[in-house]
């Protein structure tokens, strides 16, 4: 999405999803109302990513986004102790740590050289690519009826990317190689959530992440003007508030039901291209959109219709 993610989060980013300790709610309609204020706050936050980038490194870009989330985090770790910190599992962390900051590193750079709603888009095209890491990775069986949307989403990522035209941009394959980050990196926090809590998986990415980003950015190290500090504090407030609301989202709904208002981000992104750098999206984008957008849409429903199919059978061994 994508900081988490969105995708961390994220999309992705960027973007984490949050897996609540107390049970799911059912209220679809708050919980939609918190992923579409969610995506709000993360188009902005790309808005000030784009506009950052035009006076500094995306170095240092990334090293800010980071350390503003780590000092926010910061006050809820300090207000219990820092209890429940300590982990057996810290090269899983680290794994996770680098894969998300390498697919930050190029999110960034594909927001700061694309049309902000390309960027986001692509970005979200995460859930297409997820069933292929999971089977290459961990071996999982892609189910039968995934198929179809992955290869509806890929087409519309063709219609995005245009390759063999004039209208093809370089730079969208660094936004398809922060998507594939993405992906490893949402496999490694599935891995982690089987053992660790959110707040330690949040917790680590954001030291791990800020202190492997801060190497690149004092070699590149420009002082920023006072203004550009503003926007760089915007964008990390924007991005704490976006995982907020999408914190929240997932705890008012299950995932498969408030997950797809994520994609109302790229409108916002799109009304911010236009508003801000003057620039309209083409036929082919719209078309590569909503190809992209419905395919994964429906991937992220059958998914969670697999899921519950299977839950059964997976479960019955633990109640012994």
């Amino acid at each position: 999405m994508g900081e988490g993610s969105v995708k961390l989060a994220c999309v992705s980013s960027s973007m984490i999803r949050p897996m609540a300790t107390r049970p799911v709610g059912d209220d679809i309609r708050r919980g939609a109302l918190y992923m579409v204020l969610a995506a709000l706050f993360f188009a902005g936050m790309g808005a000030a990513v784009k506009a950052a980038s035009r006076e500094l490194p995306s170095a240092m870009v990334v090293f800010f986004r980071n350390g503003i989330g780590l000092v926010v985090l910061l006050p809820w770790l300090a207000r219990d102790g820092g209890a429940g910190l300590g982990t057996r599992h810290f090269g899983d962390h680290v794994f996770r740590g680098v894969t998300g900051l390498a697919a930050m590193f190029c999110f960034f750079f594909a927001i700061a050289h694309m049309r902000l709603a390309d960027a986001i888009l692509i970005n979200q095209s995460v859930p297409l690519v997820l069933p292929l890491v999971e089977r290459a990775w961990l071996g999982e069986r892609i189910a039968p009826r995934l198929w179809w949307p992955i290869g509806l989403g890929f087409l519309g990522l063709l219609f995005i990317l245009k390759p063999g035209s004039d209208l093809f941009q370089p730079v969208a394959l660094v936004a398809l190689v922060s998507t594939l980050f993405a992906s490893v990196a949402q496999v490694g926090i599935r891995r982690l959530t089987r053992t660790e809590p959110v707040t330690r998986i949040v917790f680590y990415f954001g030291l791990i992440a800020t202190a492997l980003s801060a190497i690149p950015s004092a070699v590149v190290w420009k002082a920023p003007r006072p203004e550009m500090v503003a926007v760089l504090l915007a964008m990390g407030a924007l991005a704490t508030a976006g995982q907020l609301c999408l914190t929240r989202a997932y705890s008012c709904a299950a995932a498969a039901r408030v997950g797809p208002f994520i994609y109302t981000g790229v409108v916002f992104a799109g009304v911010l291209d236009w508003l801000v750098w003057g620039t309209l999206p083409d036929r082919l984008f719209i078309a590569g959109g909503l190809l992209v957008s419905a395919a994964a849409i429906l991937a992220l429903r059958l998914r969670a219709a697999v899921s519950r199919a299977a839950r059964p059978a997976a479960e019955e061994p633990t109640s012994l």
